[in-house]
């Protein structure tokens, strides 16, 4: 896990965080360098990405320099305990985190490790739940993605990294689906002390996997704990929003199918119902550009450093 450090560019006087890849893990901060060579392809503000500014050496050390966040949605549910999101500001949080799928899809690259601690606030006081993805040190091209490979936080992973199955983009719609799950519910939505718990609490709350995918999977341990989709939609307490809710649910369980090749896309994901009906007047807008997405200046406070998990 390597640490950043914030501080300050003299040439343009603002504030940049600094991740800084210790000498005995030169191969990371090198890996991560070329996948963000391919990454820079893509408008950073468009696409929900953080802002790769800059590199530099020192004392055998990769110290990569971007734009400076606020804070992960990780740290921002923590200090509200985690108390669940409206379905407003999901819906916000969802729209972005597609929009950055699709353009990572755009450029044959999957992130391969969404969760909560790598999704950034831009700045949460002047704009609330403009977020952009972060860390791309596992990030590659999906045809670079070996079967058998263990990857992602084991609360966020998919099924198809459990079971030893092929390996592709369509890892991210898992964890991009589940992490909008954590943040409507406040927690996780199945136990996750083990690959074994989640896979029984998917069987349960899903069905078991079509038969093809036990037979080529190369990690099946399998037996047939979890909250159903009728427990997900009824746990939301404002039922003025019954009907966002419902679609909500309808749009989880597309991207959290089991079957990578049913899962949802994020090019059919955006035109959801959920995303289409609509919009309550007084629901978060972000500022207008070309994907819906404005800029912000950015908000952490200098000299802090910060180890990602």
């Amino acid at each position: 896990f390597e640490p950043f450090y914030f501080d300050w560019n003299l040439t343009t006087n603002k504030e940049v965080a600094i991740k800084i890849t210790k000498p005995s893990r030169r191969d990371s901060g090198l890996f991560e360098l070329n996948a963000l060579a391919e990454i820079t392809k893509l408008d950073a503000d468009k696409y929900g990405l953080i802002k790769f500014l800059d590199w530099f050496e020192y004392r055998s050390h990769i110290c990569i320099v971007y734009e400076m966040l606020d804070q992960s949605l990780y740290d921002f549910m923590y200090t509200r305990r985690h108390r669940p999101l409206s379905i407003h500001e999901i819906r916000t949080i969802a729209r972005q985190l597609l929009i950055s799928l699709k353009g990572l899809k755009e450029i044959n690259m999957a992130h391969c490790d969404i969760k909560p601690d790598n999704i950034m606030l831009v700045n949460q006081a002047s704009e609330p739940f403009r977020v952009k993805l972060i860390d791309f040190g596992l990030t590659k091209n999906p045809r670079d993605m070996e079967t058998g490979t263990h990857m992602q936080n084991l609360c966020f992973r998919a099924p198809e990294v459990i079971l030893g199955l092929p390996l592709d983009e369509r890892v991210d719609m898992w964890t991009v689906g589940y992490t909008l799950a954590w943040l409507y519910r406040g927690f996780h939505i199945h136990p996750v002390d083990s690959e074994y718990t989640v896979i029984r609490s998917l069987t349960k709350r899903q069905g078991m996997p079509d038969q093809k995918l036990l037979d080529n999977g190369q990690e099946v341990k399998f037996s047939r704990c979890c909250l159903s989709y009728d427990d997900l939609k009824n746990f939301y307490q404002d039922k003025t929003k019954t009907t966002e809710v419902e679609l909500f649910i309808k749009l989880l369980r597309q991207m959290l199918e089991i079957d990578p090749d049913k899962r949802i896309t994020p090019e059919e994901a955006l035109k959801h119902s959920f995303f289409t009906m609509e919009q309550p007047s007084g629901e978060p807008r972000l500022r207008p550009s070309v994907a819906g997405i404005g800029s912000g200046t950015p908000a952490t406070p200098k000299g802090k450093k910060r180890t990602r998990r």
